[in-house]
């Protein structure tokens, strides 16, 4: 009886593929994107709610992997969870900026028509109050809250992506959330909480 104990790689490993894009193979970047790019502007377009934006920082990302390919250290981090931490930062960078400059006229244009345009408008303001009070949280706190809570990421692994322990993320998303709820207090009439 003849039995195969070693096991090579499979050439669909991210690492094998990103070390053999920096050596040159164009291919293994075409399948690192067909596997990665859904899932960043998948979680990019969550954080921000903005397509446009989310293929904006999912193109960015890419072309961050693109220049650590090289210098890649097999074994230290997955793929993924690289990918999702820059991500992560790239979004809580942009949504600090949109802080200051949220206006009517940049408003996205609502994808669903089913739903009344009142609808519609009450869920463009929660969003954008909910987006306003994130950005003036501290950038961890932001950050945790939004890997949990708008991307539905697990505890272990956002203390992954974020380089911190499975308490640290608990306590930073607790506090997250009680000053969320402080921020949007003053709000809830205005934002239809009250209806009832």
């Amino acid at each position: 009886m003849t039995q195969t104990n070693a096991r090579s790689a499979p050439p669909e490993d991210d690492e094998a593929l990103l070390l053999a894009y920096a050596a040159g193979d164009r291919s293994a970047a075409a399948a690192l994107v067909g596997r990665h790019l859904p899932r960043v502007v998948g979680q990019a377009t969550r954080m921000l709610h903005d397509q446009a934006e989310a293929e904006d920082i999912a193109q960015e990302a890419m072309m961050r992997l693109w220049k650590v390919a090289p210098d890649w250290r097999t074994g230290e981090a997955q793929i993924s969870t690289w990918l999702y931490r820059v991500v992560a930062n790239l979004c809580v960078d942009r949504l600090r900026k949109r802080r200051d400059r949220t206006g009517l006229d940049q408003i996205a244009e609502p994808a669903d028509t089913t739903a009344s345009v009142t609808t519609q408008m009450q869920d463009q303001a929660r969003l954008t109050a909910l987006t306003d009070a994130l950005a003036t949280l501290p950038d961890r706190q932001a950050e945790a809250v939004a890997l949990r809570h708008l991307e539905g990421l697990g505890n272990p692994e956002i203390a992954q992506i974020m380089d911190i322990s499975v308490r640290s993320v608990e306590s930073l998303t607790a506090r997250g959330k009680r000053a969320l709820a402080e921020i949007l207090a003053g709000q809830r009439d205005a934002l239809g909480y009250n209806d009832d």
